[in-house]
């Protein structure tokens, strides 16, 4: 029998395990992550890209991730659920981010949130993990604050800001996160920050050194329908294999070919 996957036990792979991660949006994709052994399924906020058709992270709202959080913890057993908490849903001030972090798991059943930022969000997650709500944190490349960045672009290529990215880090350690996802920095310093904390780095794009690794499920599965990150490896096809079973339908309706006596009563 298997056993649920709890933030205790992400912790202790360190030094003893990868944490083997992807995303998830529906209850579908869940019970399959799930049937996989897939340690957590994350249920990002790139769901606005992935789902809703956006260019960014930013529209997405606290009820769309309230509801797609509920669906994939209906579709999971073992597998630990933990939400993003989307932009604004925590910016404005420590009793939002209490309070909007408690609704993904009374709500939603999620077992814990996800929180981008770094030294400065320290003391609102601090609160967080102090009435017993896990988080996980993430620097590094942090989506919802691309409009300031510019751009998807490298974080930490300079010393000083290689240097900041490791205080960010040590800095969530310090209060309590159970992992921090880093995005999209080199090798050397998704290196760096994992020997500096005790606990799991997850990377993406942050090279083979962290303690486990996160991708977007759609990117794995060939479904995002656009060019894809150089961090990416592509495990399947499932795009062209949907559209030309799209196809093949289209054709055998149009021909009189289906329905067929077999698919009547």
């Amino acid at each position: 029998m298997k056993t649920k996957w709890t933030a205790e036990r992400i912790r202790a792979l360190k030094g003893n395990g990868k944490v083997v991660c992807l995303t998830a949006y529906d209850y579908t994709t869940a019970r399959h992550l799930d049937a996989a052994g897939v340690h957590m399924a994350l249920v990002g906020d790139s769901l606005a890209n992935t789902m809703l058709g956006y260019t960014t992270t930013l529209p997405v709202t606290m009820e769309q991730m309230l509801d797609h959080t509920a669906a994939v913890a209906r579709g999971t057993s073992n597998a630990m659920v933990v939400a993003d908490m989307p932009f604004m849903s925590y910016q404005v001030s420590t009793k939002q981010a209490l309070a909007n972090a408690g609704r993904f798991l009374k709500e939603a059943g999620a077992d814990g949130v996800k929180i981008e930022g770094g030294a400065f969000r320290a003391r609102m997650i601090s609160r967080i993990v102090e009435n017993g709500i896990p988080v996980l944190g993430h620097v590094g490349l942090t989506p919802q604050s691309i409009r300031q960045f510019g751009g998807y672009k490298v974080q930490g290529r300079k010393l000083s800001d290689a240097e900041r990215l490791l205080a960010d880090a040590l800095a969530l350690e310090a209060v309590g996160v159970f992992a921090i996802v880093i995005e999209c920095v080199p090798h050397a310093v998704g290196e760096t920050i994992t020997q500096a904390v005790q606990v799991p780095t997850i990377g993406i794009g942050a090279g083979p050194r962290c303690d486990g690794q996160v991708l977007v499920s759609h990117d794995v599965l060939g479904l995002s329908g656009l060019a894809v990150p150089r961090f990416v490896k592509r495990y399947a096809d499932l795009g062209d294999q949907m559209e030309t079973a799209f196809k093949a339908y289209k054709s055998d309706v149009e021909e009189g070919v289906f329905p067929s006596s077999e698919h009547g009563y």
